[in-house]
């Protein structure tokens, strides 16, 4: 993010202190038009804190965790050694979640209380004598907003629909149907483009990572790509449009390896990323945790890191096999005998050397079950503690070729569709392929978006979320564990919220 907004963001958190609570609470907290929100700046501060409300949603906590710890291709298992033994975590992964779970009960948390920052954000800005002056501010609040709600309609389904900062204790909100919220997210979202200026219009670098009509259009491709499970109606002409608004747009490309685009060097100057969140924890702007969260503690060594990783997130037998040995994207992997960066063996101080295997077990697993993914890599990145400054990606250019992929398979086009699949794995030496499926589509994602946050969302698209079995989840399910449940507090806070089906 630049620095302008980077400057800020002590300031605005201490302004929003009161709108971080969650969506049952009577105030979200509101900033006075009368003393803020009169020049660009004070505007531009205050949609920062939205964007930093909204990065932990693809930073290492929920909800970004319960996009992926129920899938096969992320466990948090519980260690011999001591450490990292979570029910809450174990019963995501085994598809037994219940309503007090506490993993779900923050991710609602997260969720709402980002909403509820751009609804007191956007009552602010319009009440402003200034108003006229802020249209792209507002749109990016709106299109922040309408995010948050693509998340909770994708974890929760039916949900609350409010849109004021204030919620009288005595007037809470009922839950609204999925399809209802769906309605209000493209609305908002379609609204929000006519705002928002394109790609080719700005200084990328120094705009970043602000959002951009074709950072709105991929959410909204996003969105369709889902829309038979969210509505029950087909959208896939709608994903196919929506991707080539970015397409055509002429300002992306894929980078020269997948890895690229999670390098804090790189931060800005990519050419595949669309829309990315800013972390400098030094700066009180977020914090990078993926190194420290999922790396081994001897890695501390491997990469000279001032801290010992925590030897938590894993990966299993189910992801590495979709890999062919020569496809680059394999070496965001560490599995088998680890070695040093000048090829020398890691060894601990015993002298042994480090051998990550598949996982087993999920309540006592030795230190080295479980095969890690190093996505965000330690290059040039600058450590606050144990956290790093790499910024979260959230949308690439590679998530719209294969969404313009899937839905042209969908529609008929396999032709074009193979084309677009085939430039993916080309991009990372991976065997051109002479047909297509959709299980290969289902599968060229998951090599794609290792622990990006779209592999649940993906797999109940495809259906495998609830029709196959793996190494922690050994039965089948029904269509209601698409869904997690409304957490059991605000059910308590709230009387007119409806659970879902199932729990």
């Amino acid at each position: 993010m630049n620095i302008s907004y980077k400057i800020t963001f002590a300031f605005l958190i201490s302004l929003l202190a009161t709108a971080c609570t969650k969506l049952d609470e009577e105030s979200f907290g509101r900033l006075s038009p009368a003393t803020y929100y009169q020049t660009e700046g004070e505007a531009n501060s205050s949609v920062a804190g939205i964007y930093q409300s909204l990065q932990q949603v693809q930073g290492v906590s929920a909800p970004w965790t319960l996009s992926e710890e129920g899938t096969d291709e992320f466990i948090v298992p519980g260690r011999a050694s001591g450490g990292w033994f979570d029910q809450n975590n174990i019963d995501i992964m085994q598809h037994n979640v219940k309503a007090d779970n506490q993993s779900v009960a923050n991710a609602w948390t997260n969720i709402f209380s980002e909403i509820g920052i751009a609804n007191a954000v956007l009552e602010s800005l319009n009440a402003s004598p200034a108003v006229a002056n802020f249209k792209v501010q507002i749109a990016e609040a709106k299109a922040l907003r309408a995010y948050g709600y693509f998340y909770a309609m994708d974890f929760w389904g039916n949900v609350p629909l409010v849109t004021v900062g204030k919620i009288e204790q005595n007037n809470l909100p009922a839950t609204t149907a999925r399809a209802d919220i769906f309605k209000f997210v493209e609305t908002e979202l379609l609204a929000a483009v006519a705002d928002l200026p394109a790609t080719s219009t700005i200084n990328k670098a120094s705009y970043y990572p602000r959002l951009t009509k074709e950072a709105v259009y991929s959410l909204l491709a996003m969105m369709y790509l889902n829309a038979e499970v969210y509505t029950g109606t087909a959208r896939w002409n709608d994903a196919i449009t929506m991707s080539n608004n970015v397409i055509n747009s002429g300002s992306f490309a894929l980078e020269t390896n997948t890895v690229d685009n999670f390098k804090v060097l790189n931060e800005g100057k990519t050419k595949e990323v669309i829309f990315a969140f800013s972390i400098d924890p030094a700066k009180n702007s977020g914090s990078n945790a993926y190194m420290l969260y999922s790396q081994p503690a001897l890695d501390q060594t491997r990469y000279s890191l001032p801290f010992a990783p925590a030897n938590g997130f894993s990966t299993q037998k189910e992801a590495l096999d979709r890999y062919e040995s020569a496809d680059r994207r394999i070496n965001m992997l560490q599995f088998g005998p680890q070695f040093k960066l000048d090829g020398t063996p890691l060894v601990d101080s015993k002298g042994v050397q480090l051998n990550l295997v598949n996982c087993v077990s999920f309540t006592a697993a030795a230190d080295n079950e479980g095969y890690r993914v190093l996505k965000y890599v330690p290059d040039g990145v600058t450590w606050t503690g144990p956290y790093g400054n790499t910024d979260y990606v959230q949308t690439r250019y590679a998530d719209i070729l294969l969404s313009k992929a899937e839905a042209s398979f969908r529609s008929g086009n396999t032709g074009e569709a193979l084309t677009l699949v085939n430039q993916i794995r080309n991009r990372s030496n991976a065997t051109s392929l002479n047909t297509l499926s959709l299980k290969n589509l289902e599968e060229e994602r998951a090599r794609e978006f290792l622990w990006e946050g779209h592999r649940r969302r993906d797999m109940i698209r495809f259906g495998t979320y609830f029709n196959t079995t793996w190494t922690f989840k050994t039965s089948t399910d029904p269509v209601t564990k698409g869904l997690y449940p409304i957490p059991t507090t605000q059910l308590a806070t709230n009387p007119k919220l409806k659970q879902n089906t199932g729990y």
